[in-house]
């Protein structure tokens, strides 16, 4: 009698048995409205015709709402680095944009090359996770979902992290939605190369004939400026040697004359060769030699004086001549430094400073050359994508391209180059410069 007493107490009533299919129905038609309502809020943000950044932004979003999750990351691969970039990240102590990883470290490199989804209920165990990300954030991850940024099929194309759920711990059911999010993310990204690309193309093709036309045009100037110089030569001499009145004078102004326009003319021609170069992602190897920093900017501002001079902009410098010479190409960091003073000169108002000074940034090591003015200034939204081939331009007639330049010519140097800026009060470029650059990349 004990024993039958003792045995029916360990079985589950039978109004309860009956009622635990439905229960699991019940989560299932849950789950199933869970992943619709991913898929519908997707749907809308891929409708809305979005900049791939503002696409990546509100997918992002998207992922962590859906789950409920406090903060993640959505890291794209570069295959020219080979690295995974963090492109946006939302959250407790985000990782700031541009960030890379090597796309073979962390959990996000093993996920990225399976193409399989992780789950970890607890991040810190798992030998896998790259707790350098925690550290440079001071962030401390929990629980973690890590998948592939890929279509239905295909290759990945990066990551999307999800971290630390609010409620309880990230499991299977949040990998089916977010599986949704980051498949439709991932086509809608992809598209948006593709047609990027295909206008890349044709930029390309028409800046070819721009290229091949303004060759042509500028041959008939450098030829002519050349064949000036010559006869400059002949009879110049003659009427300095007669003390022919002002002879002397008039001989060095055409002589800096000529000389303007053959520099200026074939500055032209390298300027649209390099527009097209960084259109087309193509970084020719530089060519480094012994460099003074206060030569190639005295060169820029001769070849701006006259602009900025109708502007009313003032342009001086501060501490070049102490810096110490460097292996550079000069022709690139002319490029570069004449990108950023000719941006700066519209946006300073009439009696502005704009001003080029420089320091040793590491005795013997680097230098650090800053590019300053007390003009306008940008919103947050046009300088955190300054150096990237979809940087913004406020001008009606600007490309975006210029500070994409500057970024090119800098990492040729083994550099580093960021910015700081705010409405009304103006703008300062910090360009970090190794004394000797590194060796090329194989």
């Amino acid at each position: 009698m004990d024993s039958k007493c003792k045995s029916s107490s360990f079985q589950t009533p039978v109004p309860d048995r009956r009622k635990e299919p439905r229960r699991i129905e019940d989560r299932r038609l849950m789950q199933h409205n869970r992943e619709l309502e991913a898929a519908r809020r997707m749907t809308e943000v891929l409708f809305q015709h979005l900049h791939t950044d503002e696409l990546v932004e509100k997918t992002l979003t998207t992922a962590l709402e859906v789950v409920g999750a406090e903060s993640g990351s959505i890291l794209l691969a570069s295959q020219d680095s080979e690295e995974l970039v963090f492109r946006h990240s939302i959250g407790v102590s985000p990782v700031e944009a541009g960030t890379a990883i090597p796309w073979d470290k962390g959990i996000a490199g093993a996920v990225f090359h399976s193409g399989k989804p992780i789950v970890l209920p607890d991040a810190k165990r798992d030998r896998r996770h790259y707790e350098g990300i925690d550290l440079l954030t001071e962030h401390v991850t929990r629980d973690m979902i890590a998948l592939p940024l890929k279509r239905w099929e295909g290759k990945p194309i990066g990551v999307l992290e999800v971290l630390n759920k609010r409620d309880s711990l990230l499991d299977e059911e949040d990998v089916a939605i977010l599986t949704i999010v980051s498949a439709l993310a991932a086509s809608s990204i992809e598209q948006s190369r593709l047609y990027r690309e295909a206008k890349l193309a044709v930029i390309v093709r028409m800046l070819g004939d721009v290229s091949h036309d303004i060759k042509n045009m500028l041959m008939p100037v450098l030829s002519g400026a050349q064949l000036l110089e010559d006869e400059l030569d002949q009879q110049f001499p003659h009427l300095i040697h007669v003390k022919m009145k002002g002879a002397e004078t008039s001989y060095a102004n055409c002589q800096e004359l000529t000389g303007m326009i053959v520099n200026n003319a074939r500055r032209i021609q390298r300027r649209v060769r390099e527009i097209a170069d960084a259109v087309k992602g193509v970084i020719s190897p530089p060519n480094f030699a012994p460099c003074q920093i206060s030569t190639v900017v005295r060169a820029v501002f001769a070849t701006l004086k006259t602009y900025a001079a109708e502007q009313g902009v003032l342009l001086d410098t501060e501490g070049l001549d102490s810096l110490p010479v460097i292996e550079a190409d000069e022709h690139r960091l002319f490029t570069a430094l004449y990108n950023l003073i000719s941006n700066a000169i519209p946006e300073v108002p009439e009696g502005g400073l704009i001003s080029v000074s420089g320091k040793e940034d590491n005795p013997g090591v680097g230098i650090l050359v800053t590019v300053s003015d007390n003009g306008r200034g940008m919103c947050p939204e046009v300088r955190d994508r300054l150096f990237q081939s979809e940087a913004i331009s406020t001008k009606r007639e600007g490309t975006g391209l210029g500070t994409k330049i500057v970024k090119d010519v800098v990492d040729a140097h083994g550099g580093r180059i960021y910015v700081e800026s705010e409405l009304g009060v103006g703008t300062t470029f910090y360009l970090h410069l190794p004394v000797h650059p590194p060796p090329p990349r194989l």
